[in-house]
Parts: structure tokens; C-alpha cells; sequence
């Protein structure tokens, strides 16, 4: 397997400030399908107008969002976007600075890594900042789920504030562990195809062009979520449900 080189282009702040950037717009861009899916995983732990009840039968995802924004104004559709991208601050920050020094752990004398080995050090820091930052995610899934005309938190620290001190510190990392176990198939998924692009478009990875780049990222990002989805619905369950 060919080595892989650290790249020292950019510098640390450089790459944490396009990353943010790049995060938060695409998170908004894409905010009313994060909405929708979470709803439609929450299920009947949903709360308000627009929200599918518990037992009743699966909903498209336009059609949700379109029922939701109806009920709920179009502002519904981005609950829990504020708290998403000021979660890539910190996640960002950290998962950078965790690959930073796992990745010396696999770099022989000459400054180089293995794909694979980047691949793994990469998977380690991103479970590290996950599990660091999960407060945030669990503050995410209750905006986006609560009623919005009859909200429960009144924005991010007093959801913080609420969930504390109502349901105990635990309640923020509820369904934590599910988060790991889905990290696995997860990047068995995504290392799988990785390894495989080469064979699907029948030329070496270095001659890739943007087009193709983005359609492996894409095709990547599928396998790999959809593997892991499962973990996701239940860990949203989890999450989305009040302990009192």
C-alpha cells in the first residue's frame, strides 16, 4: 500500500477554519433533511404539530417537512441548526488535535503513515470528539423535536440547564454508547469502498478528478451511513425521550 504524507499546506488554524466554514454551511444548506430525519426516527417521542404520532405509519421525508413547516412555520425546519454548527467549533478543535497526536503513533522514521493506518487514526480522533462534545448532539435532538409554538427550552444553555437539572448529568450522554458501537460498521464501511474506487472507475486514485472526488465522497458517505443507521435511530430514541 502506498505511503501517505502529512499534508503542510495549510496550517492547523487554517485547516480548523475551513473545515468550520465548509461544516457550517453545508449543515444549513441541508438542515430541513436533518430535521425530517430526526423526526422520522424520534417517532412518536416527537412533540407538536407536524410531528408523526407514535403508531402511526411511515411518512416521506418531504412530505414531513412539509407538514411540519405548515404547522410549525418554515423556521421549524431549521430547529437545531444554531447548536449544530457551534458544535463544529469544538469537534472540529478536537478531532484535530487528537489525529494530530494518534497519528504519530503509526508514522515510521521518514514521516509517513499507511493509508490504513490514517484511515484508523483518523476513526479514533472523530470517536474521541464525539464522545467529548455528545452534551451538544443530545441539546441538538431536543430542539429539533420539541414544539416549537410551545417550546420546552428556550435556547441552547437552557436546554442545557433544563436537561441537568431535571433528568441528571447522565441524560446528557444518553445513548453515548450506541455512538461507538455505530462508529465500527461505520468505518468498516467507509474503508471497504475506499479501498475499492481505484477498481470502480479502473484508474489509480492520484489521477481522480474533483468530479470523481465528489461522487466518491458521496458513495462513501452512503455506504457507510446506511450500515450504521440503526445505531443512529435508536441512539435519536434515546436522546429524544424526557426521563422525569
Amino acid at each position: 500500500m502506498a505511503p501517505w504524507r502529512r499534508d503542510v499546506r495549510l496550517s492547523w488554524g487554517q485547516r480548523l477554519g475551513c473545515a468550520g466554514l465548509s461544516g457550517a454551511l453545508s449543515l444549513s444548506l441541508t438542515a430541513p433533511l436533518e430535521v425530517a430525519t430526526v423526526l422520522a426516527q424520534v417517532g412518536g417521542s416527537g412533540r407538536g404539530p407536524g410531528v408523526p404520532a407514535r403508531g402511526s405509519p411511515p411518512t416521506g421525508l418531504l412530505r414531513l417537512g412539509l407538514r411540519l413547516g405548515r404547522a410549525q412555520g418554515l423556521r421549524a425546519l431549521w430547529k437545531g441548526n444554531g447548536v449544530a454548527c457551534l458544535h463544529l467549533g469544538p469537534s472540529g478543535a478536537l478531532q484535530l488535535a487528537a489525529y494530530r497526536k494518534l497519528v504519530l503513533l503509526f508514522m515510521d522514521d521518514l514521516g509517513c503513515v499507511s493509508q490504513w493506518s490514517a484511515i484508523v487514526a483518523g476513526s479514533l480522533a472523530g470517536m474521541v470528539a464525539t464522545i467529548v462534545t455528545y452534551p451538544i448532539d443530545v441539546v441538538k435532538t431536543r430542539l429539533i423535536v420539541q414544539n416549537l409554538l410551545e417550546p420546552s427550552y428556550t435556547g441552547i444553555l437552557h436546554a442545557f440547564y433544563t436537561i441537568y437539572h431535571q433528568e441528571g448529568f447522565l441524560a446528557l450522554y444518553r445513548g453515548v454508547s450506541l455512538t461507538v458501537l455505530g462508529a465500527v460498521p461505520f468505518s468498516i464501511g467507509s474503508f471497504l469502498v475506499y479501498m475499492n474506487l481505484d477498481k470502480l472507475w479502473n484508474e489509480p486514485r492520484d489521477r481522480f478528478s474533483p468530479l470523481q472526488n465528489f461522487a466518491n465522497g458521496c458513495l462513501v458517505a452512503g455506504v457507510a451511513q446506511s450500515l450504521s443507521f440503526p445505531f443512529d435511530t435508536v441512539k435519536r430514541k434515546m436522546q429524544g425521550t424526557l426521563e422525569t
